[in-house]
């Protein structure tokens, strides 16, 4: 009788402890899961991993004053507090799905499928899928996860011996009541029980040691495949990186001129007068940097006005006409005062050159057109006025910058950049396609979300030093910083210390007017907290407005100022 009762080993309540380690399984389950789908991933494109899928989707849904907070608080870390959050939205919902497991077991692991389904659909529904492949990452690690939990919810729901005594009681009472002895001691039966008993505290220990050890070998199995993986990286990326690594970039036929001796001013805490590569700012919706193969890549030119349709291989466009030029770009999202400002030599070909050949005239002269429409690998699309692009500027399509190829982060191996606008409506980073169109025809990527169609860069000027609350001594104290308004040019920056009288500073020497200026004022500084405030002029004589604006719906305006306390002094 009790080895038919060891072999039945009937399913037991759930415990507390059961209940944690549940919750435990499910998340070690989620774990597992986006761990295998990342390894996939990373054989078969990063861009398909669940967390980026469903992350890119997030972004493209998210409301326009949202993403502008989130560039503000979280910088260029917006991408990881993202993803961050979408991780601990997962675990909650891995606990979650833990609990539903202890319940309802095969319900639980459905639930761990569910979710890889609803990763794949946002894996092949992103503008960049480039099959339905990309869905494999989402349900391979999926069906791991929802293999795992239903292993590990095996192990706590495992019957253990002692626990028929209520099932048996039950019987037994009802049988004893029949028969007129239900009162009736057993010979034997307490031993028997409390046998029971201890016989199931050591199976309830056995399992729970069970479980810890297929989670804790599952877990550290995956986390290890999950590292090398990305140790490897995907065959994509090394066949980018080769073809970057391989780059030679041609001779500009036509060169930057050699910067002014007296534009680039050496006081400490200035900006340089170029940033490097490094240190210029990427603002972008891309969670994972695209990785171009260059001897792959193809921009394609077509749409209104265009005589004929164009395909160029990017050693097609180096054996054009280059030219290489220093040019200012700033991020629309960039408040007053902010750090979405960078300066770089650019080495390129002109676009406009390009779409005259192709047949393409501005509105000006006649033609159709008046949005360049420019597309990226990842689904991005940006809209600039064609006016702007033919007007004779320095608009170029650039696959150098600081004198090597464009870093990854920066758009390799092609990208836009035009002078005078603002990024989200001229700087298309790893550009594929360019379509001529109209405004009224078609609203680029960032129209819908509140930004304006058209978007020229607003004059502003910015104090790097001394720095928000800084406490110099008492003295002589160089404030200076930047100023710039592309494609106008500074004219004239002055400062003001508390509420006193505007003061001119000396301004750097002019690269071009596409470029930044840097500025110095000599500031005799007395003990106390005091305000300083800067704005400029551009070559039009316009003035900085003193009114702050927010950036949306086309950057921000006003005076940017610092507060610091001056030591020193009786």
């Amino acid at each position: 009788m009790n080895a038919t009762r060891d072999t039945l080993r009937p399913v037991r309540e759930a415990t507390r402890t059961d209940r944690l380690l549940a919750a435990l399984g499910g998340l070690v389950a989620a774990y597992v899961s986006l761990a295998v789908a990342d390894l996939v991933a990373s054989r078969v494109r990063p861009e398909a991993s669940p967390v980026v899928a469903v992350g890119g989707a997030v972004v493209d849904r998210t409301p326009a004053v949202l993403k502008d907070w989130a560039i503000r608080t979280f910088g260029e870390d917006d991408k990881a507090v993202l993803q961050l959050g979408i991780l601990l939205l997962l675990a909650l919902l891995a606990v979650g799905i833990g609990l539903l497991a202890l319940r309802h077991r095969v319900l639980g692991s459905a639930a761990v499928g569910a979710f890889g389904v609803l990763g794949a659909l946002a894996a092949v529904t992103r503008p960049d899928s480039e099959s339905a492949v990309d869905a494999v990452p989402s349900l391979v690690g999926a069906a791991a996860g929802a293999l795992l939990l239903y292993v590990l919810i095996g192990r706590l729901l495992a019957p253990r011996p002692g626990a028929v005594t209520t099932a048996g009681a039950g019987a037994g009472g009802g049988a004893g009541s029949g028969a007129g002895v239900g009162t009736e001691s057993v010979p034997g039966a307490e031993s028997e029980s409390a046998a029971g008993a201890g016989a199931g505290t050591r199976a309830a220990r056995a399992d729970r040691r069970s479980f810890l050890l297929v989670a804790a070998t599952t877990g550290l199995a995956a986390t290890g495949a999950a590292a090398l993986g990305r140790a490897v990286g995907s065959p994509a990326e090394e066949n980018a990186a080769a073809s970057r690594a391989a780059l030679r970039l041609p001779r500009p036929a036509s060169p930057a001129p050699p910067v002014p001796a007296g534009a680039r001013l050496a006081v400490p805490g200035i900006s340089p007068f170029t940033t490097p590569n490094r240190d210029f700012y990427r603002v972008d919706t891309a969670l994972v940097v695209p990785k171009v193969n260059a001897d792959r890549w193809r921009l394609r030119l077509h749409g209104a006005g265009v005589r004929e349709e164009l395909t160029l291989t990017l050693q097609d466009l180096m054996a054009r006409r280059t030219v290489e030029r220093d040019i200012t770009l700033a991020c629309v999202s960039n408040e007053v005062g902010g750090p979405y400002v960078g300066n770089a030599r650019w080495l390129g070909v002109p676009l406009a050159e390009l779409l005259r050949e192709a047949g393409v005239r501005p509105p000006s002269e006649g033609g159709p057109a008046d949005q360049l429409v420019a597309r990226s690998v990842d689904g991005m699309t940006i809209g600039t006025p064609v006016e702007d692009v033919m007007d004779g500027r320095d608009a170029l399509l650039a696959f150098g910058m600081n004198g090597e190829p464009l870093p990854f982060e920066h758009g390799f191996p092609v990208r836009m950049v035009v002078p005078g606008l603002f990024g989200y409506v001229s700087a298309c980073k790893w550009i594929e396609s360019i379509e001529l169109t109209t405004f009224d025809a078609y609203d680029a990527y960032w129209v819908p979300r509140g930004w304006a169609a058209e978007a020229p860069v607003k004059t502003q000027s910015r104090i790097d030093t001394p720095r928000p609350f800084g406490r110099p001594a008492a003295g002589t104290v160089m404030v200076a910083g930047v100023a710039w308004a592309q494609h106008r040019g500074i004219r004239r920056v002055e400062v003001r210390v508390d509420d006193g009288p505007w003061q001119e500073a000396r301004l750097a020497a002019e690269d071009t007017r596409d470029t930044w200026r840097q500025w110095t004022y000599p500031w005799t500084a007395t003990p106390g907290r005091h305000t300083l405030t800067v704005r400029a002029t551009d070559g039009t004589g316009a003035t900085q407005p003193e009114r702050r604006t927010k950036t949306m719906p086309d950057g921000a305006q006003g005076w940017h100022s610092v507060v610091v306390t001056v030591e020193g002094g009786a």
